[in-house]
């Protein structure tokens, strides 16, 4: 549980810096105006050479991931490859125990177990079966009704594969076990007959002949599995949010749109991060030899969980970056700062789940980011800057939940410090409008004034009556 009280009030402005403050132009003295201005217009040569720097420079960064990424999908396919191979022998193995021919279909449910799914494999069997019992049943009843043949065989496909379906609700492990159970039964059961019981054994031995080999014999490091699979996005993700900083600090409405279509691109290494959380989440479970890294896996998944609400918010920002620059509205210099700490609080959290540290500096990165926010509020934005802020403020609660802050806490932990940065910048007044001044009566309200005037009648009336 992240521990933050200390830090939600008033953020120290002093741990946030403006980085456009560091260009050092301050210290030009009279004698070097003259360089100044030289460096201020250069040539033609002098443009061409520093794009070619730095094209050289994000083509030896983008290989370097590039290459990084492959070695670690190398590895993982490595492992997935051992354990089929494996699986397949010892599915081989058992099944030629119960008569020839037997261990021609054992290995191929076993690798079939593997290989179609990285995780839930658990469940990809319990599918396997019940797509064999779907293709017996189906076909041995047309059989009876239709008998066998060359259309028949079509008839007895098209039913097996619909009844999968109506059961199962889409495609997968059911679907195809019922179809080619449904295969081999309609044309091999003319010549050779009691297919249906050799048929489950098989499909049985070779599912828990990969079960066996998954969770027993060659069990995957879930650890390194959860850190291949959210590297990628991590390290784009804060890319992004850097670039969509430096757009905003020069203007640049088409660097926000780039990373505005990167963002959208993210869609398949998010959804390879998913299979890889319910693959490793499978390894934890039923690998005896992964039980002791329960408590890493969880409070590692528990953050990455909320990495893909980070995303939806990051790409609303981008999407209204995008609005405000081509409309040339006003964005404050704390905005891109907020979006700068933003990306340094994910890389912290990402190194703090992989190296099992504590989320401190993470926590503390958030908050200098909702501080900024509110400082950008405070210094005047259009109706796009209040949505940015709003998002960015809420993209730092989420960090903060997946350090491990509960909901309330991590929306009052950041509303604290926008409030923080706000009142630095604009400094709360309406408060001392109102206050009362020491020895001041009251003001009579307009009841007191209309019953002082009734009483003033009645005097008036009173001698008259009298009278």
């Amino acid at each position: 549980m992240l521990t933050l009280r200390s830090a939600a009030g008033t953020v120290p402005s002093a741990a946030i810096r403006d980085r456009n403050d560091s260009s050092g132009q301050g210290w030009v003295t009279p004698g070097m105006t003259d360089r100044a201005s030289d460096d201020r217009a250069p040539s033609a040569l002098d443009r061409v050479v520093e794009r070619g720097g730095h094209v050289l420079t994000t083509a030896r960064e983008e290989g370097g991931a590039f290459g990084r990424s492959r070695r670690r999908q190398l590895e993982i396919i490595l492992v997935i490859a051992a354990q089929a191979g494996l699986a397949a022998a010892l599915a081989a193995l058992l099944a030629a125990r119960f008569g020839p021919g037997a261990h021609v279909f054992a290995p191929a449910a076993a690798v079939g177990t593997i290989a179609t799914a990285i995780g839930q494999r658990v469940r990809r069997t319990l599918e396997l079966l019940a797509g064999v019992g779907v293709g017996i049943v189906v076909t041995d009843l047309l059989r009876y009704l239709v008998g066998s043949g060359i259309v028949q065989t079509g008839v007895v496909v098209t039913v097996a594969i619909a009844t999968a379906l109506l059961v199962a609700g889409r495609g997968g492990a059911l679907v195809g076990q019922a179809g080619g159970t449904a295969v081999l039964i309609a044309t091999l059961a003319p010549a050779d007959h009691n297919l249906e019981v050799p048929r489950i054994v098989d499909a049985l031995i070779g599912g828990l002949a990969g079960l066996f080999v998954v969770a027993v014999l060659l069990p995957v490091n879930p650890l390194r599995v959860l850190d291949n699979a959210a590297g990628p996005v991590v390290t784009e993700l804060t890319r992004q949010l850097d670039a969509i900083a430096e757009a905003q600090t020069t203007g640049d409405a088409e660097g926000a749109m780039r990373a505005l279509q990167a963002l959208r691109g993210l869609g398949p290494d998010v959804g390879r991060l998913t299979d890889a959380l319910a693959g490793a989440e499978e390894v934890v479970t039923i690998a005896p030899a992964r039980w002791r890294r329960r408590r890493h896996f969880h409070r590692y998944a528990t953050a990455l969980r909320h990495l893909e609400q980070v995303i939806l918010y990051t790409r609303s920002v981008a999407r209204r970056s995008v609005t405000a620059l081509q409309h040339d509205e006003p964005i404050p210099p704390a905005l891109p700062m907020a979006l700068s700490r933003l990306a340094d609080a994910l890389r912290e959290l990402h190194h703090a789940c992989r190296d099992e540290r504590e989320f401190l500096r993470a926590g503390r990165l958030v908050l200098e980011s909702a501080e900024c926010a509110g400082r950008a509020w405070g210094q005047g934005v259009s109706s796009l800057g209040e949505a940015m802020i709003n998002d960015i403020r809420t993209a730092g609660s989420e960090v903060l939940r997946a350090s491990g802050c509960r909901t309330e806490e991590s929306n009052e932990l950041v509303r604290r410090a926008a409030r923080a940065g706000e009142t630095e910048t604009h400094p709360p007044t309406r408060a001392q409008l109102y206050r009362p001044v020491p020895g001041r009566q009251r003001r009579p309200t307009r009841v007191h004034r209309g019953a002082r005037s009734h009483q003033a009648r009645r005097r008036r009336i009173r001698p008259t009556d009298e009278r």
